[in-house]
C-alpha cells in the first residue's frame, strides 16, 4: 500500500542536489576547471538571489517542479531588465540547465523538468567584432615599460602574453618548473581550461626578455615558484589577474596620451586575440592556431579569434572566375535539358 504523505522525486528540494554538482561532479567527474565550476556557482547563485530576493521563495520550500519554463521566462526577463547582457543572460541559463541535466542523471523523475527548460531558445545576441591592436599600437605598448626593474617584469609580461597567446590566467599559473630554455627550441607548458596540457614554443625575442627576467627576479628561487609574483606582508604568491590588468591599463593610457590610436579598451584577452589573428592572417593554418590557442574545436578559433585580412577577402573573390559575354545557356533549344531543370521526366 502506497503511503500518501509520500513526496514524489520531483517535489525534491530545487537545491538539494547542487553541493554534490559543483563540488563533486564538475571537477572530479565531468574534469571541469575549478575556475568553470566557480561560474556555475556564480549562476545558480544569482538564480537562488532572484528568488529569494525578487520572488520571497525561500530555497527551503523551492522545488524541481517549481522550476517551469514560466519560472525560468521570468528569471531572464528580470536580468534583461536590470540591464544584464543577452550573452550573459544565455550563460546564466545555461547553468541551470546543466544543473537539471545532472540532476535528471541522478533521479529520472525530473528528466521532464530538464527537457522542458532545455528547448528555451536562447536570448538573441548582436555579435561584435572584437577589435585587436594595430602593428603600431602592439610596438608602442611592447616598448612602453622602462629599462628598471619593475619595467623588466612589466615588459615581460607584455611580450609572453603576445607571444603565447595564452589567457591571463595560463599565464600566471606559469610555475619556474614549466619554463624550458636551454633547447633549441625554448618552449613554456601550458595547463589550460579544464587542466588540458600543451607545449608552446617561445621566439627567439620572447626568450630573451623571459631570460633577462630571470635573471633580475628569480636568480635564486626554487622550481615551483610562480613565473610572476607579488609579495605581501613578506609572503610572495601568484600575481592577481586583477594587478596584470591594471599594468596594461597603465601602459595603455600612457601610450594612448603619446598619440597612439588604441581600442578604447586594453585589457589582457586582446593580446591573445592579437596573436591569433596575425597568424591567420600570416598564413598560419586555422588547426595550428587553434592548437596554440588550446581550444577543442577549430570552429572556436575560426568565430572569435582568427579573422581574414582584407587582403585574403580580396584574393578569395578575385580567384572567382567571371562569366564571359560569349556564354549561352545550355537548355536553349534542348527541350529534354528544361524538363529536367523543372523537375520533370
Amino acid at each position: 500500500m502506497k503511503n500518501k504523505n509520500a513526496k514524489t522525486p520531483t517535489d525534491q528540494l530545487f537545491f538539494s542536489k547542487t553541493w554534490n554538482f559543483l563540488n563533486i561532479y564538475l571537477v572530479s567527474q565531468a574534469g571541469r576547471s575549478p575556475a568553470t565550476a566557480e561560474s556555475y556557482r556564480d549562476s545558480l547563485t544569482v538564480f537562488k538571489n532572484y528568488l529569494t530576493g525578487e520572488l520571497g521563495r525561500s530555497i527551503s520550500i523551492f522545488k524541481f517542479s517549481d522550476c517551469t519554463k514560466e519560472c525560468i521566462y521570468g528569471y531572464r526577463e528580470y536580468l534583461l531588465n536590470k540591464g544584464v547582457k543577452p550573452s550573459t543572460v544565455n550563460v546564466r541559463v545555461a547553468a541551470i540547465r546543466s544543473y537539471l541535466n545532472y540532476a535528471a542523471d541522478m533521479d529520472v523523475s525530473v528528466q521532464s523538468i530538464a527537457l522542458a527548460i532545455s528547448r528555451i531558445s536562447p536570448c538573441k545576441t548582436i555579435t561584435k567584432e572584437n577589435p585587436i591592436l594595430t602593428e603600431d599600437a602592439l610596438t608602442a605598448l611592447l616598448a612602453a615599460p622602462p629599462h628598471t626593474r619593475t619595467g623588466i617584469r612589466d615588459r615581460a609580461i607584455l611580450v609572453l602574453l603576445y607571444d603565447t597567446a595564452v589567457r591571463i590566467s595560463e599565464l600566471l599559473n606559469i610555475k619556474l618548473c614549466d619554463i624550458v630554455l636551454d633547447k633549441r627550441y625554448p618552449y613554456v607548458f601550458i595547463t589550460g581550461k579544464g587542466n588540458k596540457e600543451r607545449t608552446i614554443q617561445l621566439t627567439d625575442k620572447a626568450a630573451g626578455h623571459l631570460k633577462e627576467y630571470l635573471r633580475v627576479y628569480h636568480g635564486t628561487s626554487l622550481k615551483d615558484a610562480y613565473l610572476f609574483s607579488t609579495t605581501i606582508k613578506g609572503v610572495a604568491d601568484r600575481m592577481s589577474v586583477g594587478n596584470a590588468q591594471r599594468i596594461i591599463k597603465k601602459y595603455a593610457a600612457q601610450v594612448r596620451a603619446e598619440g597612439v590610436v588604441l581600442p578604447e579598451s586594453v585589457h589582457c584577452h586582446m593580446f591573445r586575440r592579437t596573436r591569433a589573428t596575425n597568424l591567420y592572417q600570416d598564413g598560419v593554418a586555422i588547426e595550428l592556431v587553434s592548437t596554440v590557442l588550446g581550444h577543442a574545436r577549430t570552429d572556436t578559433t575560426k568565430n572569435y579569434y582568427a579573422k581574414a585580412s582584407v587582403e585574403q577577402l580580396r584574393d578569395v573573390l578575385e580567384s572567382v572566375p567571371i562569366p564571359t559575354e560569349k556564354e549561352e545557356p545550355l537548355w536553349v533549344g534542348n527541350e529534354d535539358e528544361i524538363a529536367r531543370r523543372c523537375g520533370l521526366r
